[in-house]
């Protein structure tokens, strides 16, 4: 079994890849399955959302490094699946759902501690519609996936039947869609660094309704990844 990463990043976004891909051939060298390095990926989101309920600079800090680290290993768990051929159907499920739940408890968290800070719960309530559209986006997929696999469609099979986006406007939803999520952490950890992480409320209550909505489109045509 060949247990060496084959080609690294050759393009700069998503800049994620460049760090699961420096953490792979570390996480390679043990035991540890691609499942547990979800856990481990579930943990650390969820840490991530606990620093930011208690609303200090420094722990959110914290917070978002952690939110980076949860990114990196949802990376990691499926390089490492590929590498040792231990893909399985429950792992894609499983990686499918700690995805949705950090995304929305992370939303949720934001949401309330800086209405507590500020004193105005409107603050948790965009939290909530932004956790809503990560959850109508989470149902989505589980419906795509659901379709595929009473037509027999394997993952491999549907990989392969993406197409590459042939217009202006394709190319614009397959942009948003996929720099929105997989850059994302970067993104809550510059804002943090600055105390500005509040100003992602509002643009994530509306975002997060627009990507479960260009994620209709992308599901409908077909893009590649």
């Amino acid at each position: 079994m060949n247990t060496k990463i084959k080609k690294y990043p050759t393009q700069i976004f998503p800049l994620v890849r460049h760090l699961s891909y420096r953490l792979t051939p570390f996480l390679l060298k043990t035991s540890i399955t691609p499942n547990q390095i979800t856990l481990l990926s579930l943990i650390f989101g969820l840490l991530c959302g606990f620093c930011f309920i208690i609303g200090s600079y420094y722990l959110q800090i914290v917070g978002a490094l952690f939110f980076i680290i949860s990114y990196v290993l949802d990376n990691c768990d499926g390089e490492i699946a590929r590498i040792k051929d231990m893909s399985s159907e429950f792992g894609a499920k499983f990686d499918d759902i700690v995805d949705w739940v950090v995304d929305a408890f992370f939303f949720i968290s934001l949401g309330y501690g800086v209405s507590e800070v500020s004193g105005h719960s409107f603050w948790f309530f965009l939290g909530i519609i932004a956790a809503s559209g990560a959850f109508i986006d989470y149902i989505i997929d589980l419906r795509y996936h659901a379709r595929n696999e009473s037509n027999s469609v394997t993952r491999e099979q549907q990989a392969k039947q993406k197409k590459i986006p042939e217009n202006k406007i394709d190319w614009l939803i397959y942009i948003f869609h996929k720099l929105s999520r997989a850059d994302f952490c970067f993104i809550v950890f510059i804002l943090t660094l600055f105390n500005l992480i509040y100003i992602l409320l509002p643009f994530a209550a509306i975002g997060a309704q627009v990507y479960w909505i260009t994620d209709l489109f992308e599901r409908a045509r077909g893009y590649k990844t």
